[in-house]
């Protein structure tokens, strides 16, 4: 998949990043800001998830603060004029996992639409 950076690619991907900073998973306010009122994913945990239930999941009183993630091998592909797809990798705590993402660009900004992680070794 070639990434040809277009500011559509750009702005989904540091919105990705900013989806991943720990302070912003801390935040049921900011975490939910960045996804789609029609939010999906498929979790590297096997869950099916939609957007109340990981920002409820995530910001929980007494769960486990967020850990620090390790991204690697971004790329970006712009599949119409307000929609793109990302790949990539992360790494939290030793659990690998190939992710993809797909932000739609609305009136509110970028928003994830849909998300799916994959563990791997």
């Amino acid at each position: 998949m070639a990434d040809h950076r277009t500011s559509a690619i750009s702005a989904a991907i540091e919105a990705e990043l900013r989806l991943l900073d720990p302070a912003v998973r801390s935040s049921a306010a900011l975490f939910a800001e960045l996804l789609h009122p029609d939010f999906r994913e498929f979790g590297s945990s096997g869950r099916e998830w939609d957007r109340a239930s990981i920002v409820a999941e995530l910001t929980a009183k007494g769960a486990a603060g967020p850990r620090p993630i390790t991204t690697s091998k971004m790329r970006g592909v712009q599949l119409g004029p307000d929609v793109v797809l990302l790949t990539f990798d992360t790494e939290s705590n030793g659990r690998r996992a190939h992710r993809s993402s797909l932000w739609r660009q609305t009136e509110k900004g970028w928003l994830l639409y849909f998300h799916q992680g994959t563990p791997f070794d």
